[in-house]
C-alpha cells in the first residue's frame, strides 16, 4: 500500500509539523491544520527545519509531496484519506473534534491518534465509525525517529490497523503493534527508566550529569543496537534470574511523582522552554542543544538502518 494521496494533520503543535513533513517527504499532499493563526506561523519554520533534517536523513530523493497550513477545518479535510489528530492530551478535547472531524469526511477516511497514552476505546466512543479509528503514536522528534506505536481500541477493524502498518512502511518507518494498555509500549518502558533515575539522583546515589552519560552510554548505547529481549539472551537467561532475584525487590517501586520534579515544576522550571529544569540554560544553550540532539539522532538513524 502506498502513502495516501490526501493527508490532514490536526493539531500543529509540536508534533505536527514534523509529521506533516514526513508524510509529504512520501509524496502525500499534506493539511496542517490549527485553530491559531500564530500556532500556524510558528509551524512553517519547524516544518521547514523537519524537511531539512530529512534531506539529511535520505541520501536518496523522494516523491516529494507539499504542505498547506490552514485554519479552516472543512478546507484542510477535503478529500482526506488519512486523518491525524495531535491536539494536546486532554480526553473531552480529543473526544470533541474527532466527532467533528467525521462530519467532512467520507466513510471510508481513516482517523488515528497522536495520543501518548489516552486509551483509544476512551476517545472512539464519540464517533459513529469506531472501526476507522486507530491509535497510531509517533515519537518525538516524530521526523527523526522512525518507529510508531500502532494501538487498535476494543472497535477498531482489522482492516483499519493494517492499513495503517501498510502505510507506515511506505514511508519507510517500523510500525510496532499493540494491545491497549495505560502509556502504551514506548512510554511504559521510559517512565520506568525515569522512575529509577529520579530515585536514584534524589537519594544522592549519582548527580544528574553522571546519570546521563551512565544512561546514554551504559545502556542506551547497548539498547539501540540489540533490544531489551535480545539483551536477555545475550546476556543469558540465568544471569538475568540471579540478579533480578535480589535487584527487582530494591528497585524504586513510588507511586508518586517525585518530589524534585513536583517542586521544579511548581517553581515553573520546566526545562528548555523556560530556560531552566534539570539543567539551568541560556537561550542560546537550549539552541545549540537541540541543534546538537538533531545532529546525534541523523547520525544515529543512518547508522542503525544500515545494521
Amino acid at each position: 500500500m502506498s502513502v495516501p494521496k490526501v493527508a490532514a494533520v490536526i493539531g500543529a503543535g509540536t508534533m505536527g509539523p514534523g509529521m506533516a513533513a514526513v508524510l509529504a517527504r512520501a509524496g502525500s499532499e499534506v493539511r496542517l491544520y490549527d485553530i491559531s493563526d500564530e500556532v500556524l506561523e510558528r509551524a512553517k519554520g519547524s516544518c521547514q527545519m523537519a524537511t531539512g533534517a530529512l534531506d539529511r536523513v535520505e541520501a536518496a530523493s523522494a516523491p516529494g509531496g507539499s504542505v498547506a497550513f490552514s485554519s479552516d477545518l472543512g478546507k484542510a479535510l477535503t478529500g482526506a484519506e488519512l486523518v491525524l489528530e495531535a491536539i494536546p492530551e486532554k480526553l473531552d478535547l480529543k473526544r470533541e473534534v474527532t466527532a467533528q472531524l467525521e462530519d467532512h469526511l467520507a466513510d471510508d477516511a481513516i482517523i488515528a491518534s497522536n495520543t501518548s497514552g489516552i486509551p483509544i476505546t476512551q476517545i472512539a466512543t464519540a464517533l459513529r465509525h469506531p472501526a476507522r479509528f486507530v491509535g497510531m503514536h509517533w515519537s518525538n522528534p516524530p521526523h527523526l525517529i522512525p518507529m510508531i506505536e500502532v494501538v487498535p481500541g476494543e472497535q477498531t477493524a482489522a482492516a483499519t490497523t493494517d492499513k495503517i502498518v501498510a502505510i507506515i512502511g511506505a514511508f519507510g518507518y517500523e510500525a510496532v503493534t499493540e494491545k491497549e494498555v495505560p502509556g502504551f509500549v514506548e512510554n511504559r518502558i521510559l517512565y520506568a527508566i525515569l522512575r529509577e533515575c529520579l530515585s536514584l539522583v534524589e537519594r544522592g546515589i549519582v548527580s544528574e550529569a553522571d546519570m546521563d552519560t551512565c544512561v546514554k552510554w551504559g545502556i542506551g548505547y547497548k539498547l539501540a543496537v540489540i533490544g531489551p529481549m535480545r539483551l536477555l539472551d545475550m546476556a543469558g537467561l540465568d544471569i538475568y534470574s540471579s540478579v533480578a532475584s535480589y535487584l527487582n525487590p530494591d528497585l524504586s517501586a513510588s507511586r508518586e511523582v517525585p518530589e524534585m520534579i513536583k517542586e521544579k515544576a511548581e517553581a515553573g522550571q520546566l526545562g528548555m522552554k523556560t530556560l531552566g529544569g534539570i539543567y539551568p540554560y541560556t537561550a542560546e544553550q537550549v539552541a545549540e542543544r537541540r541543534a546538537e540532539i538533531a545532529k546525534g539522532l541523523i547520525a544515529v538513524r543512518k547508522t542503525l538502518s544500515a545494521l
